[in-house]
């Protein structure tokens, strides 16, 4: 990939999140922003729009470092294993092992006494049915070996990116912050084939 495709990759992903992030914070905090519309406070909904852009740009880096990170650590597992079966055999325990920790650890940290696992489980299902979503549509984009790949990036690397919105303990947060993620790791890893091929 040339310097002008990567520099519109990095855009374009900045616009994603940036813009997924202004639309998702309005949603997910509307308990706290739902006023505004009711009074229809014009410049204060453009400067929270702009809040929640300038954080959704942060999220969206932080999905494009996770991105170049696991583009390398996907060519050293090929030279580790010097296998792709075998390879994505342990992409695919790794997968099993992220989502449990996912649920089993924020259950085990932040839950109250007679606090239900089911809304531990969801945030780990949303992830786990999208992945494979964007899996498959990548699988369709390329090949059938593409597909364990691009689910272990969408659920195993999504997941390291929340850390921080998981120890923060705060359900609007961990939203406002998974989806943007979502969204830019998706764009990433489907727009990427047409760039290297421009």
């Amino acid at each position: 990939m040339n310097s002008r495709n990567w520099v519109r990759l990095f855009m374009s992903t900045l616009a994603v999140g940036g813009i997924s992030a202004g639309i998702i914070g309005f949603i997910v905090k509307w308990s706290e922003y739902k006023e505004l519309f009711s009074s229809f406070e014009f410049m204060d909904i453009v400067l929270a729009f702009i809040w929640f852009v300038g954080v959704g740009l942060i999220f969206s880096v932080i999905s494009q470092m996770g991105f170049f990170a696991y583009l390398t650590i996907h060519r050293f597992g090929l030279g580790i294993f010097r296998s792709v079966k075998l390879w994505n055999a342990v992409q695919i325990v790794l997968v099993v092992f992220v989502l449990f920790d996912l649920i089993y650890f924020r259950y085990k940290l932040f839950a109250d006494e007679g606090d239900s696992i089911f809304s531990y489980i969801v945030v780990a299902l949303i992830i786990a049915l999208v992945g494979i979503v964007v899996a498959l549509l990548k699988k369709q984009q390329t090949n059938k070996q593409a597909f364990v790949p691009a689910m272990f990036f969408m659920i195993v690397v999504t997941i390291i990116e929340l850390i921080p919105a998981v120890q923060a303990n705060d359900d609007s947060w961990l939203y406002l912050m998974l989806f943007p993620l979502l969204l830019c790791n998706m764009y990433q890893l489907l727009i990427l084939p047409k760039l290297t091929n421009s």
